[in-house]
């Protein structure tokens, strides 16, 4: 293995281990593939966002094509499961093996959960008792379900959690509590973990915290391909101390390979199994919850891209828009593109469309207007709106167009 990797090396190592480099299945994709990409990428960050798709559908998406959500739902809410829901890199789908190496986290839940969870364990203990005897009893449930039961509670917390929510999640944190399912509106349905898990994953013994940090960053690193310390923390948000420990573990087990690369600063790591592809052949939107860029640092040594989501930036102060999806073309990001999902009438909205520098305007504007028309099927949409704005909006229009013209 190489000592030192120049930075274009660094990033086909880079797409390489986060599944970029793999061929897309040619019929429709299967529990196999699921499992592929799922070896790939380690979890699947969740959100609430559902302006285009929800977070955790789009990165099967970007690596497998157009596949039945459905895979996805039955692997992570369907016995035999094969994901659960827990805290791994924010609130994320994780593989039923992972469960045993995060047990460390659920009994740190008085110190570590947010502050409105452990203060509800703290000053009501009886809620928490009888919130848990419930899901019990009658699980699963809706926090709106146990609510209605609920005794009477004074004031409410955070994003209007009530006690009875704030309840559940330090449950849930502490592992007492796992989701069976999501509702329509994506809310939680709450059960306790041995009508949820498989009984084999409940009964494997607990690892040494050190053993669980040396596996998530592992697993991290695998992921990863090649990475600077303070990602291998962030993938599983990592306490620094046991992260550096585990590192210097997974080096003198020769796992993790110390490496250099132009304007990396700090130690490097390779993973001792990362390949080192001649060529990425990727053309696909990223998701903003991609692990692929989840850490913004290394988006930009990889990618040199500056990339932030707006979502909560007041309208009148985005750069590029709302919510804004990068697109790989080849190895690097040659466009990122504003979308919206119109269901009622069953158009993609491109609300702007911008092109990066030094990359040929043509050549992208087809290959994102193919990409566009491949998303918009895959959403169950049947159109593709022109961009409204962003500089690469006249190019990427008349390709639409041309698509739309031969369709």
């Amino acid at each position: 293995m190489p000592e030192s990797l120049s930075p274009a090396q660094a990033r086909r190592v880079a797409l390489a281990a986060q599944g970029f480099a793999d061929p897309m299945p040619t019929g429709v994709p299967t529990r196999r593939h699921l499992r592929r990409v799922l070896d790939r990428v380690g979890l699947l960050q969740m959100d609430s966002v559902n302006v285009l798709q929800r977070a955790h559908y789009l990165p099967l998406y970007s690596r497998l094509g157009p596949y039945p959500t459905d895979l996805l739902d039955r692997a992570a809410y369907q016995r035999p499961r094969e994901l659960f829901e827990y805290w791994g890199h924010e609130a994320s789908l994780l593989p039923v093996e992972l469960h045993a190496a995060l047990r460390w986290r659920m009994a740190a839940a008085r110190t570590d959960a947010w502050g409105g969870m452990r203060r509800i364990a703290v000053e009501q203990p009886q809620l928490v008792e009888w919130v848990r005897d419930e899901v019990r009893a009658r699980g699963p449930l809706t926090a709106a379900e146990i609510e209605h039961d609920a005794p009477r509670e004074t004031g409410n917390w955070g994003w209007n959690w009530s006690a009875v929510k704030r309840a559940l999640e330090f449950l849930f944190w502490s592992g007492e509590v796992s989701a069976a399912s999501r509702t329509n509106s994506f809310a939680r349905r709450y059960d306790v973990p041995e009508r949820v898990l498989p009984a084999a994953v409940l009964d494997a013994p607990t690892p040494t915290t050190p053993d669980a940090h040396r596996t998530l960053v592992a697993v991290a690193a695998r992921a990863l391909g090649v990475a600077a310390e303070p990602e291998l923390r962030d993938y599983f948000r990592l306490p620094s101390a046991g992260t550096r420990l585990a590192i210097a573990e997974l080096v003198e087990a020769g796992e993790l390979l110390p490496v250099q690369v132009p304007g990396w600063r700090g130690p490097t790591y390779l993973h001792a199994q990362a390949r080192l592809p001649r060529w990425i052949r990727a053309s696909t939107l990223v998701s903003p919850f991609d692990p692929l860029i989840w850490e913004r640092g290394r988006a930009e040594r990889l990618f040199d891209f500056t990339y932030r989501i707006e979502i909560y930036v007041p309208a009148p102060q985005r750069v590029y828009g709302y919510y804004v999806l990068p697109f790989l073309h080849g190895d690097r990001f040659a466009a990122r593109v504003d979308l919206k999902a119109d269901r009622r009438a069953g158009v993609l909205l491109v609300p702007a469309a911008w092109i990066e520098p030094g990359v040929d305007v043509s050549e992208t504007a087809m290959a994102l207007a193919a990409e566009l028309y491949r998303l918009a099927g895959w959403l169950g949409l049947s159109a593709v709106a022109p961009p409204a704005g962003g500089d690469l909006a006249g190019p990427l229009a008349a390709a639409l167009a041309g698509i739309a013209g031969v369709r």
